[in-house]
């Protein structure tokens, strides 16, 4: 079973419902959302709409880094996710999204891809406010 984003179910401004006039079409679906995990890379190619492809990250363990100070660029290893703003079941599991916070040998980093759609992590450092 795949995801239907076609809007048929919706309502008309004025309030009133829609009757179906046709079923629903292949280029109305979409996919299920994948969630990056920590651990060996693996990926997932994927034909997407108007024959593009979308490389799916399913799992990795190295991520560019890059500081802002500097400039420079690193690929290093993701020690853990410490915490992921866009879901708190994500945030239980160690789920990999955009806006993730991951512990790297450099420090902590925010994840600025989309890993499930891009196939790979790229990192900002973030720097931690010290407490007065």
């Amino acid at each position: 079973m795949s995801v239907w984003h076609g809007d048929l179910h919706k309502r008309k401004p004025t309030g009133g419902s829609k009757k179906p006039y046709r079923g629903k079409r292949r280029y109305e679906t979409g996919s299920f959302p994948v969630e990056t995990l920590l651990g060996d890379s693996q990926r997932k190619i994927e034909r997407c709409r108007g024959g593009n492809i979308k490389v799916k990250l399913l799992s990795e363990k190295y991520a560019c880094v890059t500081d802002l100070k500097t400039g420079k660029t690193e690929k290093v290893e993701i020690l853990r996710v410490v915490k992921n703003p866009a879901n708190v079941d994500y945030d239980r599991r160690g789920v990999i999204t955009k806006g993730a916070i991951i512990e790297t040998p450099l420090g902590l980093a925010r994840v600025s891809s989309r890993p499930g759609q891009n196939g790979v992590i790229n990192a900002v450092l973030i720097e931690e406010q010290k407490s007065s």
